[in-house]
């Protein structure tokens, strides 16, 4: 069985492919099929070839694994449209692929099992646009604080290398997700030389980083190590050989070999290149005004859920000022108020910034949100989130104080208008009656599209996350 976030059914809409025959040298013709990158279902102009499953030449049957790529939310493997002689493949590993663009052609062997040409599965092609630049990242998110919040949005993903069975694939004997299988190629690891530490023999992202800071398992490698020749005479004028081992012969932490020198362009590639898009959408699109205060927890009690407490006040002052739970088109100039509440959390990851939703938050207890932010945490670890949760929130949350930073002008994404920014905790001598005390305050931050939302909506939400956060429980 497919993990829905990192494998797709076949991908063959009618449009699909383009056909030609060409002579052989039986005089006879031969059916060409060229193979078009579909839409994986993300509505991304774009995609990485991650890992090619087949090479020039090779026979392929119908469905079977042909090649992995990497949108900006998951690694897909796409599966081989036709049964026959894979005769090109367009694009090596590294290189970003346009949807509707030439992936890979075959000629069709008639004596295998093909797909009727009518036969569509519902995937979209767009026209096939101009020819992308092509050329070259797995996530680790930082360790939770300390202080009893392990998940709290942006930086606090706690790391986890748990792999679920159904989601590997096992390429020449070694069984490993995209994810890891990516994270190798880009790191030059030999996933053959890595030894597994997962479940059934599984190789972990944490297997591959390890191999890599050790250089145990570089690809291109020789099998095992030859005996160390006898030392030869010095040669003073000749520059020493550089090596991955110590004087002792002990491997060295060393630069990994796919880190291009600082100073050159980069082709931005998946999430990032994602966030980038996405970015410049809402600037163009969003007229931004943001407002701040501070939440006194002086009266909570201990062992109170950071992230949970968070939650529960934005659901409480979506119900008491909705017009922030909604969406704003600001071309037709409407307005959807929302009768749920979807929230967005904001993780931001080495590869760029995921946006997984918690959905009802608003019929969710404490343990239900504690246990929805926990999943889309680790999905967006292990990248295995379906695209349909990386869409679709009403309402956003940054808790970008897990690393530093008091207040702050969070993006709102539409069709969103309004995202929350938590700050970093901190003390604070409060006057009171009869002298001073020191009371615990979150700062947070509310940035509202003024297109849609006005001052007096905006201040009355934040007041209503205030009054709720001064709660005990």
């Amino acid at each position: 069985m497919e993990h829905p976030g990192s494998r797709i059914g076949p991908l063959l809409p009618t449009p699909s492919f383009i056909t030609y025959r060409s002579p052989n040298t039986d005089s006879t013709m031969a059916d060409i099929k060229t193979f078009l990158l579909p839409d994986l279902g993300e509505g991304l102009p774009d995609a990485e070839i991650v890992e090619w499953h087949v090479k020039e030449g090779d026979t392929i049957r119908l469905d079977a694994p042909l090649v992995s790529m990497e949108t900006a939310k998951a690694v897909v493997d796409v599966p081989s449209p036709y049964s026959g002689k894979v005769t090109r493949l367009h694009g090596k590993p590294g290189d970003v692929i346009a949807t509707g663009a030439a992936l890979a052609e075959f000629e069709l062997d008639p004596s295998l099992p093909q797909r009727a040409e009518a036969e569509g599965t519902g995937h979209h092609h767009a026209p096939p646009p101009k020819p992308a630049a092509a050329k070259p990242a797995a996530a680790e998110a930082a360790r939770a604080a300390p202080g009893g919040d392990a998940g709290t949005v942006v930086g606090a993903m706690e790391a986890s290398d748990r792999v679920v069975g159904a989601q590997y694939t096992s390429v020449g004997g070694v069984k490993a997700v995209p994810a890891v299988r990516a994270l190798a190629k880009k790191l030059g690891v030999d996933l053959a030389r890595v030894a597994p530490s997962g479940e059934g023999g599984v190789v972990t992202l944490k297997d591959v980083k390890d191999a890599a800071a050790a250089g145990t398992a570089r690809a291109g490698a020789a099998p095992a190590a030859a005996p160390m020749p006898a030392a030869a005479p010095a040669t003073p004028h000749l520059a020493p050989q550089r090596s991955t081992l110590s004087a002792a012969g002990k491997p060295m932490r060393t630069m990994p070999a796919h880190v291009e020198a600082l100073g050159q362009p980069e082709q931005l590639k998946g999430v990032r290149r994602n966030m980038a898009r996405v970015m410049a959408d809402s600037h163009a699109k969003v007229v931004p005004t943001s407002i701040v205060d501070d939440a006194d927890l002086h009266h909570w009690q201990p062992g109170n859920d950071i992230t949970v407490r968070l939650i529960r006040a934005m659901v409480v002052a979506c119900k008491t000022v909705p017009a922030l739970n909604a969406w704003f088109d600001g071309e037709a100039l409407t307005r959807t108020l929302h009768p749920h509440v979807d929230i967005g959390l904001a993780v931001d990851t080495e590869e760029g910034l995921f946006v997984p939703a918690v959905r009802n938050a608003d019929v969710l207890d404490a343990a239900g949100i504690r246990a929805a932010v926990n999943r889309a945490r680790a999905a967006v670890l292990d990248r295995s989130i379906p695209p349909e949760e990386l869409k679709g929130y009403t309402i956003m949350l940054s808790n970008f104080g897990m690393f530093a930073g008091r207040y702050a002008s969070p993006v709102v994404v539409p069709p969103c208008v309004a995202i929350v920014g938590a700050g970093k905790l901190r003390h604070e001598l409060v006057p009171v009656m009869g002298g001073i005390e020191t009371h615990r305050v979150i700062p947070l931050s509310l940035t509202f599209d003024h297109r849609a939302v006005t001052g007096d909506e905006a201040a009355r939400f934040l007041k209503a996350m205030l009054d709720d956060l001064a709660k005990p429980l």
